[in-house]
């Protein structure tokens, strides 16, 4: 790819993972909020704790292992490929809410870059053919693979847009403040490239991944009777 050809992709990647896309990703914490509000995460260290394992031990099987999947799928334009990878992903979401965040999610990209003239992009909106099997990352995929971003700088991205928002959450929510916060940001970042890594080494068998805390947060978020977040 000329120089050219690559700096507009990473301009592309940097629109697709800049808080400012119009999906509502903010609107989400994941079961981190239960989960302060129960004193399981108190501190700065909790937050780190928490974030750490959920990278490896949920992206990195699941979201970024499937992502790989989906971006070579939309590739070759299998959209059955697409269609089976992305219903995967929505049914290992554990919990009614986490599963309403996906598609909810999968939805506003799918009608962002319908907007935007991606072909492709409607059949994923409410209505479409595929909306019932929508999920974010195969959005994510679908605009990656149009924009000529590489299957790992666009896996990466989609690991770093989880990461800030669930730091940006934690931010309101400890709280820890925006320095701490950028801080904490710039630590875990740094564990991305290698998740990414390991993600794409997994084999179809290999797949999957759970933690029972965060089903727990998850869950209790459901029934939380103030809150400010929608997961």
């Amino acid at each position: 790819m000329a120089d050219a050809d690559q700096a507009l992709a990473l301009q592309r990647l940097l629109q697709l993972a800049s808080p400012s896309l119009p999906v509502g990703a903010f609107a989400y914490s994941e079961g981190l909020e239960a989960a302060v509000e129960r004193g399981w995460l108190r501190d700065e260290h909790d937050v780190r704790d928490w974030l750490a394992a959920s990278l490896e031990a949920t992206l990195v099987p699941l979201d970024l292992a499937i992502y790989g999947r989906l971006h070579v799928a939309w590739e070759a334009g299998d959209i059955a490929c697409v269609q089976d990878w992305s219903r995967y992903l929505l049914t290992s979401r554990e919990t009614a809410e986490r599963r309403a965040q996906e598609r909810h999610l999968g939805h506003a990209l799918a009608t962002l870059l319908d907007g935007m003239g991606e072909a492709g992009a409607a059949d994923w909106r409410i209505g479409g053919a595929q909306a019932d099997d929508v999920s974010f990352a195969a959005l994510w995929a679908l605009a990656a693979t149009r924009w000529r971003i590489d299957v790992r700088s666009a896996a990466s991205g989609l690991a770093w847009t989880w990461l800030e928002n669930q730091v940006l959450a934690a931010v309101k929510l400890v709280p820890l403040g925006q320095t701490r916060g950028q801080i904490l940001l710039f630590e875990l970042a740094q564990h991305v490239p290698a998740a990414v890594a390991r993600a794409f080494e997994l084999t179809d068998k290999e797949l999957g991944g759970s933690l029972p805390g965060v089903t727990l947060a998850s869950t209790a978020h459901e029934t939380m009777y103030s809150r400010l977040y929608r997961s």
